[in-house]
């Protein structure tokens, strides 16, 4: 219900405070300080309520992501706002902790560097570090991040089995063990345990070894949440795999919930057993995807957030754009630029930051388009001219759309110039296969193996 029209009685500063307090208990802390510090009501007229923001960046992501959580929050409490427009303001830092921003850079940054690994309990082997407050949440993983708080939830009950996998880097132990994490706040009566499949292995050995096979599976049995990182591990592994296909029974019969990452879909990983494969599909099978450039900047602006240290916004931009690949690279050349501030005693310039991760930065995938089309054809069985023709024939608008879609998923080749290299299509063409594949691959299985199929063979 509206509080009514109370601008009247509190100043804007006073109803944007409210406003915001609301506003963060529907995303992370992460994703709210990201993008909404630095943000104030500079003046009210007519109805309209103009939001300050410190750059053209935030204000467009404002608008795009969450103008209608902005203003059903402002109406609810004054049922006078009929508009919010956002507009450019420097806001001027009152903590004496921060830098004002000048002609001169300068840097206020923590003593020590922001390296020092958090103590990692013995009992559970989680580290405290991995926690959803640091979690930043985009596009690359919004459903995983959307299972875990559903898990979160109901231990053992909601999506059990878990199973998240993706390249190396993209966040996976991160999110698994900040579930452990939080299971452990939200239900202390819990006894989970976090584990690397070599790990496991090791202690399976060691138990065989010294004759005492019973005491590793009391050792496994006795949690109610199990995270097993690095399932890939288990390939070729007869004995491994069979301990844990008993204990994966074991503890699903009880509801005890069982969470495992890989860095590649369970149909993918070779030497598997059909028995795992099948109870690993039981449960939710989610992708983790290289973060798209937004999500690159709220990582970036997050970790700087951290450490207090001040980059200007071209510099942000350019790190966003630069470092494309993995978020452990991301944070690793922002380690190497915090460093390198501190020793400096102030904020790196764009010509330095350049220099100094220029080793870093991985030269951008060239592709033939031709190469690709040919692959996908001998995938479908088909020739690689039937692909350019104009034919609508299922098998082949299947395997076109397919192609389109890795051309613009993978090698980020503009929706035009595929259009122009698949047989002069229409742009507009591309972008409709694109989306009709992005949005099959949510509830088509047998697509998702074809493309990983393709994309196993230009690796």
């Amino acid at each position: 219900m509206a509080k009514g029209s109370i601008i009247a009685f509190m100043n804007t500063k006073e109803l944007w405070q409210n406003c915001l307090a609301e506003m963060e208990m529907n995303m992370s802390k992460a994703n709210f300080t990201t993008w909404f510090k630095n943000t104030s009501i500079t003046k009210e007229d007519a109805g309209t309520l103009y939001i300050g923001v410190p750059n053209e960046f935030v204000k467009d992501w404002l608008y795009n992501k969450f103008h209608k959580l902005i203003l059903k929050t402002l109406i609810s409490y004054d049922e006078g706002v009929r508009a919010i427009e956002y507009t450019i303001t420097k806001h001027e830092h009152t903590n004496k902790n921060e830098v004002k921003e000048s002609s001169t850079p300068v840097v206020s940054i923590n003593k020590e560097l922001p390296l020092n690994d958090l103590y990692v309990n013995r009992d559970d082997n989680l580290n405290p570090k991995y926690n959803f407050n640091s979690f930043i949440v985009g596009p690359f993983n919004e459903l995983a991040y959307a299972v875990a708080q559903a898990i979160i939830t109901n231990p053992g009950h909601n999506y059990n089995p878990f199973f998240i996998y993706g390249g190396t880097g993209l966040g996976k132990t991160h999110m698994i063990q900040a579930i452990g994490n939080t299971i452990k706040i939200k239900h202390p009566g819990k006894k989970i345990y976090y584990v690397s499949l070599e790990r496991f292995a090791i202690d399976y050995i060691n138990s065989i070894q010294n004759k005492n096979p019973n005491s590793f599976k009391e050792k496994y049995r006795k949690y109610d949440v199990i995270i097993m990182d690095d399932i890939q591990f288990i390939s070729g592994k007869d004995k491994t795999q069979e301990e844990l296909f008993h204990l994966f029974n074991t503890l699903y019969e009880s509801n005890k919930q069982i969470i495992f990452s890989s860095d590649k879909h369970p149909n993918f990983i070779q030497g598997l057993e059909e028995r795992l494969s099948s109870r690993f599909a039981s449960g939710m099978i989610v992708q983790i995807i290289e973060p798209d450039y937004e999500s690159r900047i709220a990582i970036i602006k997050a970790k700087i957030e951290a450490t207090n240290l001040v980059m200007s916004e071209d510099v942000i931009s350019y790190l966003a754009e630069a470092l494309e690949g993995n978020i452990r690279e991301l944070e690793g050349s922002l380690n190497t630029i915090i460093c390198q501030s501190q020793l400096k005693n102030k904020s790196l310039t764009l010509a330095e930051v350049k220099l100094l991760i220029k080793n870093n930065i991985k030269p951008k995938k060239t592709v033939a388009v031709k190469d690709i089309v040919k692959i996908i054809a001998d995938q479908y069985g088909i020739t690689e001219e039937i692909i350019y023709e104009k034919t609508r024939r299922k098998e082949i608008v299947r395997a076109r759309q397919v192609a389109m879609y890795i051309l613009r998923e993978d090698f980020n080749i503009s929706y035009p110039l595929i259009g122009q290299k698949m047989g002069g299509r229409d742009h507009t063409t591309v972008i409709h296969s694109h989306l009709k594949i992005k949005d099959d691959l949510k509830t088509d299985p047998s697509l998702l193996q074809e493309i990983e199929k393709v994309r196993t063979m230009f690796k």
